[in-house]
């Protein structure tokens, strides 16, 4: 069920008409600990994983957790992968499914890769159409790895997509950014509140500008166009301000003006866990205009 979220305190177009060129879709998740079942979407839930395929290992040998200082190196074993996020066509039918499927798994080997100047766990992308792995059964049990970097970890987290605009916060170019700077400040002045506080947002989402922490640094395709936004993956969960759903917080959300706090009773069930390396995201893309959908994923902390 979708969330309510408090209005902003000004309209951003009528403040800033720059920027209408630049709104964007997004959907929310606002992942929070519970039971999530394999017909659910859902964060760090069980996945619809096809009985025929066997669970994901990673066979990487350089692979190694970073708590392990006196021994880096995991070894040759196989690690288990762990279920990151499933996403029904029915919950977020905005994702660009390809033809005949309507399940998007993610999952991830939970240790530290070094790969495409990343120091991250290593994912892995699937779509998968719901009938036909209902048709031939799914996997009972999903192995748990026999290591792992805690912080990529998640606990089981229900989702709850909500459909909203924003503005971009990391994607606004400096000089957008530097016209605007008065705006921004005229803004503050009037309402107390900013602008990247109300318009924009870091939090698990799909579609809309990726939850960047850092500069952006968007992939292109093979086919040389620029990969779009598909998810965000992130550390960081509102628990106060404009982007806190109204029914957590602990006052009337009309007395807010977008700064509410999370209520106590609620917070500790917010977000799904990981620090992902130093409260940091990862960035999922691709290339809808290609035949085979090509994927490829960015980090940063």
């Amino acid at each position: 069920m979708a969330r309510t979220v408090p209005p902003a305190p000004f309209n951003v177009a009528e403040w800033i008409p720059e920027l209408a060129g630049l709104v964007r879709n997004s959907t929310l998740l606002y992942p929070r600990s519970g039971a999530p079942r394999v017909h659910d979407s859902s964060i760090g839930g069980p996945l619809l994983w096809p009985v025929t395929e066997p669970w994901p290992q990673c066979a990487d040998p350089e692979h190694y957790n970073p708590m392990h200082e006196s021994a880096p190196v995991v070894g040759t074993q196989p690690v288990a992968m762990v279920p990151i996020i499933q996403l029904y066509a029915r919950d977020v039918p905005e994702l660009p499914f390809p033809t005949g499927r309507d399940v998007l798994q993610i999952v991830w080997c939970p240790l530290i890769h070094e790969s495409q100047d990343q120091c991250t766990a290593l994912p892995r992308l699937h779509w998968r159409s719901e009938a036909e792995v209902t048709a031939t059964g799914t996997l009972p049990d999903t192995p748990a790895p026999y290591d792992y970097d805690e912080g990529f970890v998640p606990r089981p987290c229900t989702i709850s997509p909500t459909r909203i605009t924003e503005y971009p916060n990391w994607d606004m170019s400096e000089g957008l950014a530097q016209t605007l700077g008065d705006r921004f400040d005229d803004i503050e002045a009037e309402f107390g509140c900013s602008y990247y506080d109300m318009a924009t947002t870091i939090q698990s989402k799909v579609g809309g500008y990726p939850g960047w922490t850092q500069p952006p640094n968007w992939p292109d395709c093979a086919c040389g166009r620029r990969m779009g936004h598909l998810l965000s993956i992130t550390a960081t969960e509102p628990v106060s301000g404009r982007w806190l759903p109204a029914d957590e917080q602990r006052v009337h959300v009309e007395e807010l003006l977008g700064r509410g706090e999370a209520d106590p009773a609620v917070e500790d069930a917010i977000g799904h866990g990981m620090d992902m390396g130093d409260l940091g995201g990862m960035y999922f893309f691709v290339c809808p205009a290609c035949p085979d959908t090509p994927w490829t994923y960015r980090y940063d902390c």
